[in-house]
């Protein structure tokens, strides 16, 4: 589904990733893990067409996107849940939600997708006429991936999921995750800090460190986690 061919992305003289590739198949969750500077977000704000390739090729279903602007990419049907949430705090949940299919005209459709969405993550419900900022942090990256899940996406991208969450919450978003990709087939690129925690919930794990692939395979065969910390940490 989702093709990235040996992407190099610059910011002025500096290179922050170096010909990477990756490819994420249509229903799979993809985890990109590596330590902070690795090029993580900006392999994410790239996809996004936040940033622009200096150099190689991005695909959504073999359709070229790498030159799109941030609104077609999302019109192609790729969505980000940004680090940090960036919900609005002012707006009600239920308001957040509306805002996320505002590419959308279909509005039966979307009153039936607000319903979907807080049967996925039930206090959203309770919490639909509050303002999102009286939210706690575990509710508002909820409501965040809710929003997201609003633009009927092909493929969703999650910049650290888990940031600044209790381990308890953190369980409860990535059960939601797996979830919506066994109920609804969504398929999910996953940027992941805690290489144990991709482990688990992954598919497949690419591990980035400088700008590079250092190790890309089935979490399946990568579960006892030597290989992926020896990529992380750059052990030889």
């Amino acid at each position: 589904m989702l093709e990235i061919k040996n992407l190099t992305v610059k910011y002025g003289q500096l290179t922050a990733l170096r010909s990477i590739s990756l490819n994420v198949q249509k229903g799979e969750i993809a985890c990109i893990v590596g330590p902070n500077g690795a090029g993580k977000s900006t392999t994410l704000l790239t996809i996004s067409g936040v940033l622009s390739p200096h150099s190689g090729n991005i695909s959504l279903s073999e359709n070229n996107i790498d030159n799109l602007s941030p609104e077609e990419v999302a019109k192609k049907g790729v969505t980000q849940v940004p680090e940090g949430r960036h919900i609005f705090t002012s707006m009600t949940v239920e308001e957040n939600l509306i805002v996320g299919a505002a590419l959308r005209s279909d509005k039966e459709e979307i009153k039936n997708d607000i319903e979907e969405v807080i049967s996925t993550f039930p206090i959203l419900g309770e919490r639909r006429k509050q303002p999102a900022g009286k939210l706690s942090g575990g509710e508002q990256q909820m409501l965040a991936i809710g929003r997201a899940l609003m633009t009927k996406p092909k493929i969703m991208t999650i910049d650290e999921p888990s940031l600044g969450l209790a381990p308890l919450i953190i369980d409860k978003v990535y059960e939601a995750l797996v979830r919506l990709r066994e109920k609804a087939g969504l398929t999910l690129l996953i940027v992941e800090q805690s290489s144990e925690r991709a482990l688990n919930a992954a598919d497949t794990i690419y591990v980035l460190r400088n700008g590079e692939i250092q190790l890309r395979g089935k979490a399946s065969e990568l579960k006892d986690g030597k290989a992926v910390s020896q990529a992380y940490f750059g052990f030889k």
